[in-house]
């Protein structure tokens, strides 16, 4: 199975990467876009003028929007003046935007750009050809995890086309792109994986690299104290299972978490932290902001554009349907839902109504429900089409700078 799992896997992104080469060059979107409502004035003929690192021809239809920061940390650090700043209005100093980004991505980025160096490309090139590596890589332990984790819960036809679901949902073609998506779920689902098996030292570990990828890795400790609370056998005599092994094990279950506090004390976490407040309007369980971007959302898909009615009704099919996935997975397993719930949450309650059909991706729950729904026939292939016509769509905007979150 791991070698049918590959085979799909390169000919995903193969399918993915020729998929975006023939679009932009059979057909031409009309600019500018007026998803959301700032959007319009992002996406004119001149808006990437000047940003260096969306204008490498190599792979250029890989990159956009946040792919910028992270090859632009991986070439140049994230004190590149390249990166532009922006003045925090209660301070009233500047602060550099790569510092909104998280750091393991674009540090591998740079690591594994020295040896790439062999072919030749421009340092931007190499960089963002080692990103692109590194996000498919990603996504191949990500399927490995996923099939895995529903093989268990299921049966092996439910996990093939579990991870199938997964590889075309609409917003999918993420994973392949220079973003975070497809290095976070080969270690979240990984890491999830292990914590399902106890296996404690690799699941602890994959963890803590998740949690320095993006803010949802924090959210990694979650199932694994619950899979440590649950290996208590609670009917039988408890004291002699209160070992120095078990405490230990608890201990391991905080490392993820640890790991977040970590970096969130350092400088690049303190900066991440003030971009986040002011610029990006986004910080944890603000969920008073967070309803009043949902209602904002929605007036402006309700009144002001057909585009924005479009997206907005993309990031809340898609946040339903994790969340819905979540809850189901609950009584069948804990651990995964637990996680993906969390997923839901920190997103949805952010203080931002945007890129939740991205964010969603990083729930595997989604996947393991619509997997299981997908015994009927009938919801199998009209799931497929459905999905499938929708991810080209946004691959479509997306590789012209659109934007699809």
């Amino acid at each position: 199975m791991k070698r049918h799992l590959i085979l799909l896997w390169l000919a995903w992104f193969s399918l993915l990467y020729g998929f975006q080469w023939l679009v932009t060059t059979r057909l031409q979107v009309k600019q500018p876009d007026e998803a959301v409502s700032w959007s319009a004035n992002e996406t004119l003929p001149s808006s990437n003028d000047g940003k260096i690192y969306l204008l490498e021809p190599f792979m250029n239809r890989q990159v956009a929007w946040d792919s910028e920061y992270y090859v632009g940390i991986a070439v140049g650090g994230y004190d590149d003046p390249e990166a532009g700043s922006v003045r925090n209005p209660a301070t009233g100093l500047l602060v550099i935007k790569n510092y909104s980004f998280f750091p393991l991505y674009p540090y591998l980025m740079r690591a594994l750009a020295l040896p790439l160096k062999v072919f030749g490309l421009s340092p931007i090139g190499t960089a963002t050809l080692a990103g692109s590596i590194i996000a498919l890589l990603g996504t191949l332990a990500g399927m490995f995890a996923l099939w895995e984790m529903t093989r268990d819960l299921l049966d092996e036809e439910s996990a093939w086309r579990t991870v199938f679901y997964m590889l075309v949902f609409p917003s999918a073609f993420f994973l392949a792109q220079i973003f975070t998506e497809g290095l976070f779920i080969g270690l979240a689902f990984s890491s999830l994986m292990f914590t399902k098996r106890k296996q404690w030292i690799w699941a602890s570990l994959l963890g803590m690299l998740a949690a320095w990828t993006r803010a949802h890795g924090a959210a990694m400790s979650l199932p694994l104290l619950l899979a440590w609370v649950m290996s208590i056998n609670w009917k039988s005599e408890i004291r002699s299972q209160l070992t120095w092994k078990w405490a230990l094990q608890g201990i391991f279950a905080l490392l993820p978490l640890g790991a977040y506090y970590i970096w969130r004390t350092s400088p690049l976490g303190e900066g991440w932290a003030e971009l986040q407040e002011f610029y990006f309007g986004r910080g944890l369980m603000t969920i008073e902001s967070s309803i009043e971007s949902w209602k904002n959302a929605y007036f402006y898909a309700r009144y002001m554009s057909q585009e924005g009615l479009i997206y907005f009704s993309i990031e809340v099919a898609a946040t339903l349907t994790a969340l819905v996935s979540s809850i189901w997975l609950l009584r069948r397993d804990p651990i995964v839902a637990l996680f993906s719930l969390a997923v839901v949450l920190l997103s949805a309650l952010s203080g931002s109504a945007q890129s939740m059909a991205r964010y969603m991706l990083i729930a595997p729950a989604m996947f393991i429900a619509l997997g299981y729904w997908g015994k009927n026939k009938l919801f199998d292939k009209a799931w497929t089409i459905a999905s499938i016509l929708l991810m080209g769509m946004s691959v479509l905007l997306f590789s012209y700078d659109m934007w699809v979150g």
